[in-house]
């Protein structure tokens, strides 16, 4: 993979938004989780919380104290924080968030002025698929330190809804793939689009369902082609700005259907003789057999997901086994 590149913890990306990194570096976060503050001043909407790391919350406090300040003092500095998926990395720093914007309310409070707690938003997962940790850390939450909605701690996103902050808004748009509840949020006051772990700024972004995956990476491709919905700059969940989004969400679609071509034309061949059919093993074996075996393991979790898509399309048949061991063939539609 190629090189990292630095990142400061605090960086000013436009007039709109400040990214403040979330002080988890790692193999599949990067530099860090990114969190982004929007708005032209307070109150803001807070993109992300990171996973939670004590570092995190002093650089968050900072960035509030600098960060403009509009002329009405009775609002909170923060008035809606939005979690773009239910991974940890992404909602596990609520708590300590939440902390510091009363703390800071409490520091500079304005006679009379009561304290407003910030909405929380996610978009709603499917029925029967809570995430037991987020589940677990909103019920931890103090009472006050949040507005809740009229059926929980969460006000449920919907496609297409816009969020307010000064001076700009955010559009929702759902993006499954990467996860079920995953989403991105357009700027169109900058042109932009905010796209979690759906597009990263450096790598190759990780999926639960290549289907959706590919769909929603189509969508937003083709969002361009709505009235004033034309965007350019992406902001990824992890690594730094992407200036010409569309083309890296093309190459990565481009990549997608070149793999998926690599397992088709596998399965068009005849098994190996001393097997009959085709195993996921093997079928990893043909595709990177100019590559370490060492990273072989690793890719079949990728071509696992191709061969899933290519079932549900009913392109493929899955025979039994399991892990590497899985079983495939090729159907008439193949």
């Amino acid at each position: 993979m190629e090189s990292l590149k630095a990142l400061p913890n605090v960086g000013r990306l436009s007039d709109n938004v400040l990214r403040i990194l979330g002080q988890n570096p790692g193999k599949f976060t990067l530099q860090g989780t990114n969190t982004y503050l929007i708005g032209h001043h307070h109150p803001y909407i807070l993109v992300d919380t990171g996973e939670g790391r004590d570092q995190y919350p002093p650089i968050l406090e900072s960035a509030l104290d600098d960060a403009p300040r509009g002329s009405d003092h009775s609002q909170p500095l923060v008035s809606d924080i939005v979690i773009t998926h239910h991974h940890h990395d992404h909602f596990g720093g609520l708590p300590g968030v939440l902390s510091i914007l009363r703390k800071l309310w409490d520091k500079s409070i304005t006679p009379g002025a009561i304290y407003k707690p910030p909405r929380l938003h996610m978009y709603p997962m499917p029925p029967g698929s809570a995430d037991e940790k987020l589940r677990s850390l909103l019920h931890s939450l103090p009472q006050g330190s949040f507005d809740p909605s009229s059926t929980g701690a969460l006000h449920d996103l919907k496609e297409g809804q816009r969020l307010s902050a000064a001076g700009v808004s955010l559009e929702v748009i759902h993006t499954p793939g990467h996860t079920t509840d995953s989403i991105c949020l357009f700027l169109p006051q900058e042109k932009a689009m905010f796209t979690a772990d759906s597009v990263l700024g450096q790598g190759t972004a990780l999926f639960e369902d290549l289907g959706s995956y590919m769909s929603s990476l189509q969508k937003l491709l083709d969002f361009r082609d709505q009235s004033d919905h034309d965007y350019s700059k992406v902001y990824p969940g992890h690594g730094p700005v992407v200036d010409d989004g569309p083309s890296l969400i093309a190459t990565y679609i481009a990549h997608r259907k070149e793999r998926e071509e690599q397992i088709v034309q596998v399965l068009r061949n005849p098994p190996p003789s001393d097997k009959g059919v085709w195993t996921l093993w093997d079928i990893v074996a043909v595709i990177y057999k100019d590559y370490p075996e060492n990273l072989w393991l690793p890719a079949a979790h990728g071509v696992g997901l191709h061969l899933k898509k290519l079932e549900d399309e009913g392109r493929v048949e899955f025979l039994g086994g399991e892990g590497v061991g899985m079983k495939w063939k090729a159907t008439a539609k193949l």
